[in-house]
């Protein structure tokens, strides 16, 4: 199944900070270059911190060093953008510096460079959890379940044979971009997922 990936979506033009970057220079960088936040990295551009315009709001006339937030938190290029959007709600921040398999700054990505993607015709996402889920994933007829989306939430309706087939068809519908939340209202014939009771021998009976 394809996912969008944080570093097709990114803005890989940076404007990042130094621990030594002063108060003024911080908030000079953000005016000029109509943004909200920068990363700060060292001097192997390894993100070591973010400073925001609510950090700079708090303190006056530090460096970067003393007003950053850390650790920082960052996301790979490689991750997809719905893993980066639960990142963001999760961890409560409002972007992400994007790093490489080396942990160097490569990229940035906002809540508002996700909306785009959040966005996404509910017909689109309807065919797309048919075609790359049901179909591909899950290997399963196209009557098996209903898919009904409205606003980017996903309802799934059917029957499936065991239930680790029915969580798995949600949490693969979950990570399709576009979608907002799943409802799950799927059955299931055999429950696959509880364990099975031990043979009883002899001398498990009490007489």
């Amino acid at each position: 199944m394809k996912h969008m990936k944080v570093g097709g979506l990114m803005t890989d033009d940076v404007v990042s900070a130094v621990p030594a970057t002063s108060f003024r220079e911080v908030a000079k960088l953000l005016a000029e270059h109509e943004i909200s936040g920068v990363p700060v990295v060292d001097d192997d551009e390894h993100v070591v911190g973010v400073v925001s315009e609510s950090d700079l709001l708090a303190r006056h006339e530090l460096t970067a060093r003393d007003l950053m937030t850390m650790p920082a938190v960052t996301v790979h290029a490689e991750e997809t953008v719905a893993d980066a959007a639960r990142l963001m709600v999760r961890r409560g921040v409002e972007r992400l510096p994007v790093v490489d398999e080396e942990e160097r700054l490569v990229g940035i990505v906002t809540r508002r460079d996700l909306l785009g993607v959040y966005l996404r015709p509910d017909a689109e996402i309807r065919r797309r959890i048919r075609e790359d889920v049901l179909s591909d994933a899950m290997d399963l007829p196209g009557y098996a379940v209903d898919v009904h989306v409205l606003d980017g939430v996903v309802t799934l309706e059917g029957r499936v044979r065991e239930r680790s087939r029915a969580r798995m068809l949600v949490g693969l519908a979950e990570r399709v971009d576009g979608v907002v939340a799943v409802v799950d209202r799927l059955s299931f014939t055999e429950d696959d997922t509880r364990p099975a009771s031990p043979a009883r021998t002899p001398h498990d009976i009490s007489w």
